[in-house]
């Protein structure tokens, strides 16, 4: 279902999936073989983390495309929701200095860099959905976000990395709705909610290695058949 390598979380399909993804590898909407969440350290400077997904895919053995997403937050301490058939899990960090996404143009708060911080969320989703589904379900993850660190009184509605990785079966009846009042869309927001708020926590407390929550009994995962 997901690996655990030292710093890397990898989803190992046994068969393609449709992807919509906005990490630095693989983003963009196409057919992915795999997806991986992994850690860097938090002055991670590489000008090419594209590449630098290519060499751990590599080192992993995964062949064919995939998409990846990188992390200061120690993947260990991923949170896991079911809810609905739909499985989330998220790497919450705030870091110091979370961001309003209508905030100040790029500049104008001159000396100000943004503390470390990162909310990646890979979403396995149990049914085909239409391209513009997955667009909009994109749009309920950062919703649910937002309502997540505004529930915890976190000033800002994310940060500068933050990234999100849906998943779904290639075949199969197509869902037209993506939005948080459809029948997926609001099991994944149910689920992104949930994982951010206890990742939030327990960023703040301190407390745990390997946080998994699940409020729902898992289903199988597209393309493990």
């Amino acid at each position: 279902m997901i690996e655990r390598h030292p710093g890397v979380l990898v989803w190992r399909l046994s068969k393609p999936v449709l992807a919509i993804s906005s990490g630095p590898h693989g983003g963009g909407l196409g057919v992915r073989h795999w997806a991986l969440n992994a850690t860097v350290p938090k002055d991670y400077a590489r000008p090419d983390p594209d590449a630098h997904v290519a060499e751990i895919a590599a080192d992993l053995g995964l062949g064919g495309p995939g998409t990846g997403l990188l992390t200061a937050v120690d993947v260990r301490d991923v949170v896991l929701e079911a809810d609905g058939g739909v499985r989330s899990w998220v790497t919450t960090g705030i870091g110091a200095h979370p961001t309003w996404a209508a905030g100040p143009p790029v500049g104008a708060t001159a000396g100000e860099l943004p503390g470390v911080g990162t909310i990646n969320a890979v979403c396995v989703l149990p049914v085909r959905l239409a391209d513009a589904a997955l667009v909009n379900a994109v749009a309920t993850v950062a919703e649910a976000k937002a309502q997540a660190l505004g529930e915890e009184d976190v000033p800002g509605t994310g940060t500068v990395t933050d990234a999100v990785v849906l998943l779904c079966p290639l075949d199969g009846p197509v869902e037209p709705y993506g939005g948080p009042r459809s029948v997926i869309g609001s099991a994944l927001a149910r689920t992104v909610h949930r994982a951010v708020r206890s990742g939030i926590s327990s960023e703040r407390s301190g407390t745990g290695v390997g946080v998994v929550t699940s409020n729902a009994r898992p289903t199988t995962m597209p393309g493990d058949g």
